[in-house]
């Protein structure tokens, strides 16, 4: 059997140290602070952001919301950012995105106007610019390839001299998750839809991460004895049994039943890189904080 990468492990141990700073601040007159900018009711974005309050209450950082209908202008928007970035007491942003469709089309204006200093999931260009120099100074990482860099860590998984696949290409979390893997000397290569012989390279891997968002999109075919595989994806399985004993329940990319007894370590979903998002969020609203 695999042994399970838990996020509960990682959070519970980047709680404890993010209590410890966040009392640190406020022992020196000063009270981390995150920005939540939501536009519309969306209830991804609504269960989200729940999410990410009772995680700030938890380990003392301060969350101050500013909530615009689901047609309010480019200008609105724009005016709000402006707002955030000129208050010196707000230290990190989440704004949700996709933003509603009518702003779609300004959707890069809209996420450029951020402060980058203020930016604690990698929404502006500066920030991901600072992910591919590897340059902490210049921005955070998106959240989530940055809680599958706490999970390795955390388990003292060395990627130096490692073999590393990556699966997808987005720009939320296939490409800085590359790039960050880099950062830790492991040689990577990224597949993604039109990658020929994609089962055939992750098999080759020492530490492979999914995010390709496919359910049941990673089989045996792709994994062998001995590798490390982080399941970033959330999908719906309508056929996956629930807690309340009838079927539908989130699941990752991979065929876990299939996977699990082969591979080394696994993170399951539920309770893997997801769990670990929201911690990492606070962890860069405390360290925005601390520079500031």
């Amino acid at each position: 059997m695999a042994k399970l990468l838990l996020g509960k492990e990682v959070t519970d141990a980047l709680n404890a140290d993010l209590q410890k700073r966040t009392a640190a601040l406020a022992a020196a007159g000063k009270k981390a602070t995150l920005g939540i900018i939501r536009i519309g009711e969306d209830p991804s974005d609504l269960s989200y952001e729940r999410g990410a309050t009772k995680r700030a209450e938890l380990v003392g950082v301060e969350v101050v919301k500013f909530l615009l209908p689901a047609d309010a202008s480019k200008e609105e928007v724009l005016a709000t950012i402006d707002k955030v970035n000129a208050d010196p007491a707000i230290h990190g942003v989440l704004m949700f995105r996709p933003l509603p469709k009518h702003l779609k089309a300004h959707q890069d204006e809209i996420c450029n106007r951020l402060d980058p200093k203020k930016d604690v999931d990698c929404m502006t260009d500066l920030s991901n610019a600072g992910v591919f120099e590897g340059r902490a100074d210049l921005g955070f990482a998106p959240c989530t390839p940055a809680a599958c860099m706490e999970i390795l860590d955390y388990y003292g998984i060395d990627c130096k001299g490692k073999n590393a696949v990556v699966i997808g290409r987005s720009l939320v979390v296939g490409k800085p998750a590359a790039m960050m893997l880099m950062g830790k000397n492991a040689t990577v290569t990224v597949c993604h839809t039109r990658t020929v012989n994609t089962a055939e390279i992750a098999r080759n891997a020492d530490i492979l991460i999914s995010s390709a968002g496919v359910l049941g999109s990673l089989t045996r075919d792709f994994v062998r004895p001995g590798q490390v595989v982080i399941d970033v994806s959330i999908n719906w399985d309508p056929e996956k049994p629930n807690a309340k004993g009838g079927k539908g329940a989130i699941a990752g990319d991979a065929v876990f039943e299939e996977v699990e007894p082969i591979v080394d370590a696994i993170t399951p979903v539920p309770g893997g890189v997801g769990s670990v998002t929201t911690s990492v969020l606070m962890k860069h609203v405390v360290e925005a904080a601390e520079r500031a």
